[in-house]
């Protein structure tokens, strides 16, 4: 990772170098952080195709589809990613890209989906891609590969390792947190209900960022070369705030008095144990004990650039990068202008 950030919050797409534009293959376009990426290409003149599932093999994943199709330059070919006859049959069909861009993530986190989709999909993919031709890939990964105490961070970090060993042109971006990921509450919040603390909750912190921020920031990872080469911590706009500084931001965005309810780490210890106990006899009950580990480790993790000579999160080491706040979009979905798409991706 290298040890400047030569990006800050204040760049627009004016200040950053412009390029001609390219041709950018696409998998993961379908989530909100896709979208919004894919959004961004288009807007920088990119020609993007993207393969995405068909409505049957998506299940319960936000349908974001009619939008894509609806961006200048962008071509939806259906087939499933996951596949490399499909991979090569329906989504490159032998033809040539400059640039691979991937934000497919698997859904749950639990290890079998893990494995399959953060590494041996896009496994496939870069040998597929670097056959046609892409020079240059972005990967949308996550910042808590630094710590990898799970399934899903260690499949992400092998893929990472073959992306960097593979002689092509990288940028992996690890973004500290979505706003969607932590603004499950909303609607408790909304109803009266207390906002739920893990602990005193100040365990952790982190500099969310909005989609279409991040979406931007994968974009104009084309054309920075400054971003190449190179592992990409971001965050969003601001200082970086912990769970009650979050809650906070709601009860006032609502109008409502704060009103905190907290819930010892200790709790979700005893669920694993009983889970992973089970997990002995039940492969369900194993995948829910993996689900439970997820929970503990953002209850008590920060989503920060880790110090490694300390054993510390910096959160002046982690930068930011933005216009929009978590304060803006918790305003933003009481007006109901703003709604957070968090399907089976809830457990993050």
């Amino acid at each position: 990772m290298r040890g400047s950030f030569p990006y800050d919050a204040r760049m627009t797409l004016h200040d950053l170098p412009q390029k001609k534009s390219q041709r950018v293959f696409m998998l993961g376009a379908t989530g909100t952080i896709g979208l919004a990426t894919a959004r961004a290409l288009s807007e920088r003149g990119h020609a993007v195709v993207c393969l995405v599932r068909s409505r049957s093999e998506r299940g319960h994943a936000p349908d974001n589809v009619a939008a894509l199709r609806e961006l200048p330059g962008v071509e939806v070919r259906l087939g499933n990613p996951l596949d490399g006859e499909s991979l090569q049959r329906d989504g490159l069909r032998g033809q040539r890209f400059d640039a691979w861009v991937s934000c497919l993530a698997s859904r749950t986190g639990a290890p079998r989906d893990a494995w399959a989709v953060d590494h041996a999909a896009h496994s496939q993919a870069l040998k597929a891609c670097k056959d046609a031709g892409v020079r240059h890939v972005v990967l949308l990964s996550a910042i808590c590969v630094q710590k990898p105490l799970l399934a899903f961070q260690q499949a992400k970090l092998a893929f990472e390792a073959e992306l960097i060993a593979s002689g092509l042109s990288y940028s992996i971006v690890r973004p500290t947190a979505f706003f969607k990921s932590i603004s499950g509450q909303f609607a408790r919040v909304k109803s009266g209900k207390p906002f739920l603390l893990f602990g005193n909750g100040a365990l952790t912190a982190c500099k969310p960022i909005a989609d279409e921020d991040l979406g931007a920031f994968l974009a104009d990872c084309l054309s920075d070369e400054s971003r190449h080469r190179a592992i990409l911590p971001i965050g969003g706009p601001g200082p970086a705030i912990t769970p009650r500084e979050q809650g906070l931001l709601l009860f006032e965005a609502l109008g409502r008095e704060p009103k905190f309810k907290q819930v010892p780490v200790k709790l979700l210890d005893a669920i694993i144990g009983v889970l992973a106990l089970m997990g002995r006899w039940s492969a369900w009950a194993a995948e829910k004990a993996e689900l439970a580990r997820i929970g503990r480790y953002y209850a008590t993790e920060s989503m920060l650039v880790l110090n490694p000579a300390s054993g510390h999160y910096d959160p002046h080491a982690t930068p930011s990068w933005g216009h929009r706040t978590l304060a803006d979009h918790y305003r933003a979905m009481v007006r109901g202008d703003a709604h957070d798409q968090r399907g089976e991706h809830a457990v993050f």
